[in-house]
């Protein structure tokens, strides 16, 4: 099949073309069309769908972009005013409409002559957002939305001093890697130093957030918020059981290979203990992985490397670039973290990220580039509500390009020992990963189950679950209290609560199809793409068999999943 990433803007035949949302007098006027349009015949549900589906497209990317020009200038006091001016006084206002085109749509007599096939996934997301509406919780999910950001603000602040010249934390960590451990130790400390200024800043706001989100769940009529998030995150498919069984499983079956990874470090170094400031370190005379030099290099190389992986997918990134859809570097005022934000009217996602010259942001750059891949396929999709897929196949993109792209990282590095070390970063990224993604996601089940603990009862229970899943290898004396706040870190904490599972669900999908690409290139690609075009069509199961992977999460799966990594390492001369 021919794809294209010649992406076409949805085309407006509801809403002037010049139209732009500024207030609420000027945006509801839409949502009244809508609610009282008469529906006498499938065709007018079908135009009334379209119309619905536009409106949706066109707020949705206004949205997206006030948060996007928020976190790339954080310290800019008028973008902050016009996210929080949208999420307070038009976001609240749309709800109460929303819940009515629900009501209207699934009341329809002509609803069930809709292709039931192809509405099957969207219809019951519809009628699950029927069943959570609460009108108290406008209010509260408003206040929440702005909430959530002030995490940016705070951490976009953070910097740190080292050798007389001011970085970003982002930026610091690339001295982690240095050979010289009295250097590594000094930043390491300092980064944590930092944080801790503002730990109870953060341990407020996030008791806020908690006390706010019980209250939107008891509304909903839930016990927790955590059962209230399942439901509102489409989690269908799989229960808080089987994350259970998964924080089981990553104990038996992934940390003895952690464990191993470390000691094998420890004896690439020659040092009698780990310390947590070594795990990215080199031994003297070896040099710190240095793929570019500034953004714009990234960017040139990354279109490369996805050239040798498939054509199109360098297309979506030299269309991005056209578009200007990337901002890429780290500096002082822009939010942490890395992101591919969709853009449902013209298509073309923008990606965010702090690169800073280390390998760590080519695997943040190749795994946004996978994420906007998906949101590239998934665009053409005849409405809005089609192209929302589920976060668990989302990653399964993102973290499979990730592995898709190994091979052509030769475009980053001169040397073949240069890209051998990138791979086996990579690998035990993808191994190393899993314990922290289980301590995250199992730390947030006891948060929403026990609402009203105290800040003292929080810090226990968050190290109690971070020494389950620690390393023996690693010596973390002296470093308690930069323990006892490491969660602080986690954005995914304040601005997207118990969104963090997917990440491990999706690595296993994205080993999955790695396995099928190192047998059959042509078709491992054809299966990832002929997924990711489906958006949210199908169900998670379905998605999952469209890209020729099964959907699950067992402790046997898991085991056979790490053993074909662990050979792949063994390929490189990488033990374990």
């Amino acid at each position: 099949m021919n794809y294209t990433a010649d992406i076409k803007k949805v085309p407006r035949h509801f809403l002037p073309e010049d139209f732009t949302v500024t207030t609420w007098d000027n945006l509801e006027p839409y949502f009244k069309d809508l609610l009282d349009r008469p529906i006498n015949r499938e065709a007018d549900l079908e135009k009334w769908l379209h119309d619905m589906s536009e409106l949706e497209a066109v707020v949705s990317e206004d949205a997206c972009w006030r948060q996007i020009k928020m976190t790339c200038d954080t310290e800019n006091k008028a973008l902050e005013e016009a996210f929080v001016f949208f999420v307070t006084e038009i976001q609240p206002k749309i709800q109460p409409y929303a819940d009515k085109l629900n009501k209207k749509l699934v009341e329809s007599p002509f609803t069930a002559g809709l292709d039931q096939k192809k509405y099957f996934t969207y219809l019951r997301s519809v009628r699950k957002s029927i069943e959570l509406f609460r009108e108290e919780n406008i209010s509260l999910q408003s206040e929440l939305a702005v909430l959530a950001q002030q995490f940016g603000t705070i951490a976009g602040k953070m910097t740190i001093e080292v050798n007389g010249k001011e970085y970003t934390l982002q930026q610091a960590a690339k001295f982690l890697e240095s050979h010289d451990r009295n250097l590594r130790e000094s930043v390491y400390r300092k980064i944590n130093e930092r944080r801790l200024q503002d730990k109870d800043a953060l341990n407020d706001l996030y008791t806020q957030l908690i006390q706010k989100r019980h209250q939107v769940a008891k509304n909903a009529g839930f016990d927790n918020y955590r059962d209230y998030k399942f439901k509102e995150l489409g989690r269908f498919d799989y229960t808080k059981e089987d994350c259970f069984q998964f924080h089981e499983a990553v104990k038996q079956h992934i940390l003895p290979l952690v464990n191993i990874i470390n000691e094998r470090k420890k004896k690439k170094l020659n040092l009698p203990t780990l310390r947590p400031w070594d795990s990215e370190a080199e031994p003297e005379g070896v040099t710190p992985l240095n793929p570019f030099s500034n953004a714009s290099e990234l960017l040139e190389k990354s279109i490369k490397c996805f050239d040798q992986v498939h054509p199109f997918f360098a297309d979506c990134l030299r269309k991005m670039g056209e578009m200007k859809r990337l901002d890429l570097d780290s500096r002082k005022g822009k939010a942490p973290g890395g992101y591919n934000c969709p853009l449902a009217e013209t298509g073309a996602p923008f990606i965010f990220m702090n690169a800073a010259g280390q390998m760590s942001d080519v695997t943040t750059m190749v795994h946004e580039g996978g994420h906007a891949v998906h949101s590239f396929l998934a665009h053409p999709l005849e409405l809005t509500s089609f192209k929302e897929y589920p976060m668990e196949i989302a990653e399964v993109a993102s973290m499979s390009m990730e592995l898709f792209s190994m091979d052509s990282w030769d475009v980053f590095f001169n040397k073949e020992e240069d890209l051998i070390r990138a791979k086996e970063h990579q690998l035990e990224r993808v191994i190393t990963i899993f314990p922290w993604i289980a301590t995250i996601d199992k730390f947030q089940h006891w948060v929403y189950e026990n609402p009203n603990h105290t800040v003292e009862e929080r810090a226990k229970k968050w190290k109690e679950i971070l020494n389950e899943f620690s390393s023996d290898v690693i010596d973390w004396e002296g470093l308690s209290e930069y323990r006892t706040y490491a969660w602080q870190r986690q954005l995914h904490l304040f601005e997207v609560p118990l969104y963090y599972i997917e990440y491990g669900i999706a690595q296993l999908g994205a080993i999955g199809l790695w396995m099928q690409f190192r047998k059959n290139k042509e078709a491992a690609l054809n299966n990832y793409m002929t997924s990711l075009q489906l958006g949210g069509t199908k169900t998670l199961p379905e998605l999952y068999s469209a890209a020729g992977l099964v959907f699950n999460f067992s402790p046997d799966y898991i085991k056979q999943l790490m053993q074909f990594v662990k050979e792949e390492m063994d390929k490189l001369n990488v033990h374990p």
